[in-house]
């Protein structure tokens, strides 16, 4: 499976980009009420082995990088293995990034900058409000 981000059609609204393609490389949508469906939960399942696996062959290619007696097939087979998970990585994002929701009108324009409190916390102790700053949960 090879995904091309430039060549990837945006998904019509509603419809949810799915981690793998078709026999002939297309990609595949789904349309779901509730994305806890059978088919959504499955969706969800095989991006986070997705980003399981991208992060292992990132660990196997700093360590190929890394080792300065690594041959030209070391090093080609790591490059080859980081182009595949780049591209499962990158039509994870894309999937998920379509289906955040959109900025209002407003928001757009630059008409309404007050800050509305945090929309998410991330792991490492960092919240990110809607006008994109940043402030520090954990004290560091």
């Amino acid at each position: 499976m090879s995904y091309e981000r430039d060549a990837a059609p945006e998904p019509p609204s509603g419809l949810r980009l799915l981690p793998w393609e078709t026999d002939t490389g297309k990609p595949c949508f789904l349309s779901a009420d509730s994305p806890y469906g059978r088919l959504s939960r499955l969706a969800d399942e095989v991006e986070a082995d997705q980003l399981r696996d991208g992060a292992d062959v990132l660990t196997g290619a700093r360590a190929v990088l890394d080792d300065h007696e690594a041959g030209e097939y070391a090093l080609r087979h790591a490059l080859g293995a980081t182009a595949q998970v780049l591209g499962d990585v990158l039509r994870v994002a894309d999937s998920r990034g379509a289906r955040l929701p959109r900025p209002d009108r407003d928001d757009e324009e630059g008409g309404d900058d007050r800050d509305e409190g945090p929309l998410l916390v991330e792991a490492q102790g960092e919240s990110v409000t809607k006008g994109g700053n940043r402030s520090s949960c954990s004290g560091r």
